[in-house]
C-alpha cells in the first residue's frame, strides 16, 4: 500500500511492508534508490519508532586529521599514537549522534535549545 502523507508541511512517502518469520523486511526499491542504500542499513529506535536508514560509512573519519594533529602535538608516536587515535576516533560518532538527537529534539520543541540572542546577546546592548 503506497500513500503520500503531508506531515509538518513535508510530503512523506509511506508503504506497508511484510515482516518474514525471520523478522526480515524488504526495503521498497523506490526508497532504496532514493535514499542511497548500499550493503548495510542502520537501525535506530527513536521513541516508539524504528528508523532504518543507509549506514554511514565514514564513522568519524572526517575528524581524523584533527585528531592526529592533536595527538602528535601531545608528543605521541608509534603504538601509543595508534592506540590513542583509535580511542579518540571511536568517541566522535557517539558525540555527533548525541548532538544530532539534541538538535532534533529542539527542532520538535521537546528539548533544550538556545536562541540567537542567548548565544550572541542583544546587538543593541553595546558598551558606551
Amino acid at each position: 500500500m503506497n500513500t503520500a502523507v503531508v506531515k509538518g508541511g513535508a510530503k512523506v512517502d509511506k508503504k506497508i511492508v511484510s515482516i518474514s518469520s525471520k523478522r526480515q523486511i524488504t526495503i521498497p526499491q523506490k526508497f532504496f534508490s532514493m535514499l542511497g542504500f548500499a550493503d548495510e542499513a542502520e537501525c535506530i529506535v527513536r521513541g516508539n519508532e524504528l528508523v532504518v536508514r543507509p549506514a554511514r560509512t565514514n564513522a568519524g573519519g572526517e575528524f581524523a586529521e584533527q585528531i592526529l594533529a592533536d595527538l602528535i602535538a601531545q608528543g605521541l608516536s608509534g603504538n601509543e599514537l595508534l592506540t590513542q587515535f583509535k580511542a579518540k576516533q571511536a568517541q566522535v560518532r557517539p558525540a555527533v549522534e548525541a548532538m544530532i538527537a539534541e538538535a532534533e529534539e529542539a527542532a520538535h520543541g521537546s528539548g533544550e535549545y538556545s536562541t540567537y540572542d542567548d548565544i550572541f546577546g542583544d546587538e543593541e546592548e553595546k558598551d558606551d
